[in-house]
């Protein structure tokens, strides 16, 4: 699977970063690069609790691109 990750600033200096295909998986971070970090961690969370559920395929690969 392929996952999209926007990410912008914040007008109050923050970084915003989410993952696109994954809803609610957003984080914040003092740099575009901590933002990243932070949301690249959350969404390998999520993804590992749906595999746990059996809620995606067993067989897949991940990879992220910043947009």
């Amino acid at each position: 699977m392929h996952y999209t990750i926007e990410y912008e600033q914040e007008m109050d200096g923050r970084w915003m970063a989410e993952v696109m295909e994954l809803p609610g998986v957003m984080a914040y971070g003092r740099s575009e690069e901590e933002a990243i970090a932070r949301v690249e961690a959350l969404a390998l969370r999520v993804v590992a609790e749906q595999l746990e559920n059996g809620e995606t395929q067993r067989t897949f690969s991940i990879s992220f691109a910043a947009a």
